[in-house]
């Protein structure tokens, strides 16, 4: 079974963390009723829903990605590289603890999920404002021994590498060539998004189906004709507050198959 972990939106939202965006007022129950569209997609693609405890109090608490890698083996829980959000952190161990092994991150490591890209046994890791050394560091000591490779990448412009860049299918990426290198990803085909739409880089593969934000319409038609199933999804609130389709759930097998050769996404 497929496991889809979320959080509902916080009433605290407009006073997210950002970084490369101007605060913009953000209307708290459109992004709620956006969210949970967003997770009634999810359950119509197969996943199960399993929400993390309501967090009204922490304005950024929706963005569970950034909390975790869970992996076939284990779940690494991650140091936020925003201080104010570790406390989110607690509430989505507890979940992720009935499905994996967790392991934690120490200071002075700082990472967050929306920084690493997970292809097959490779971790692709973003270096950025809320990832540094010693969160790759340790985070290779966590995996490494467990057969997976880690691979740092560079980018800019945006706050997470899966703004830039995200998996579509088996060996396709779709990504911002203005702010990562193709030649970071040696081997795999890259799709380019439409120069007009920079933050259509991040897609979330579901099976065979790619969930895109609608608010980009000109790079879904790239993606549609390389013959990729899209369901549209507006997240137009939630992206005011840097937040994209992958960031809003953690997704799992809740009984990976033997040997870790659960497919990417």
């Amino acid at each position: 079974m497929l496991i889809a972990v979320t959080r509902p939106v916080s009433a605290s939202l407009a006073r997210c963390e950002l970084t490369h965006l101007a605060r913009e007022p953000i209307d708290v129950a459109r992004a709620a009723a956006q969210h949970a569209a967003y997770e009634r997609l999810l359950a119509s693609l197969g996943a199960a829903l399993v929400r993390a405890e309501a967090a009204p109090e922490l304005p950024d608490a929706v963005f569970v990605e950034d909390m975790a890698v869970v992996l076939d083996e284990i779940a690494v829980m991650t140091r936020p590289g925003a201080a104010s959000r570790e406390a989110e952190s607690p509430a989505v161990a507890s979940v992720l603890a009935s499905y994996r092994p967790l392991r934690a991150m120490t200071a002075p490591a700082t990472l967050d999920g929306g920084d690493v890209q997970r292809l097959g046994r490779t971790l692709f890791v973003g270096r950025s404002g809320r990832t540094n050394e010693a969160g790759i560091a340790q985070l290779r000591g966590f995996v490494e021994p467990l057969g997976y490779r880690i691979v740092p990448v560079e980018f800019s412009g945006c706050l997470h590498l899966k703004s830039a860049v995200t998996a579509i299918a088996e060996d396709l990426l779709l990504m911002n060539p203005a702010w990562v290198r193709k030649d970071a990803f040696p081997g795999l085909d890259a799709l380019f998004v439409d120069e007009r739409e920079p933050w259509a880089g991040n897609a979330l593969r579901i099976g065979e189906t790619v969930v895109f934000p609608a608010q980009f319409p000109r790079t879904a038609e790239r993606v549609a004709a390389r013959g990729l199933r899209i369901s549209p999804i507006d997240g137009t609130e939630l992206a005011k507050a840097e937040g994209a389709v992958t960031c809003c759930s953690l997704i799992f097998d809740d009984a990976p198959s033997p040997g870790g050769t659960q497919r990417a996404r």
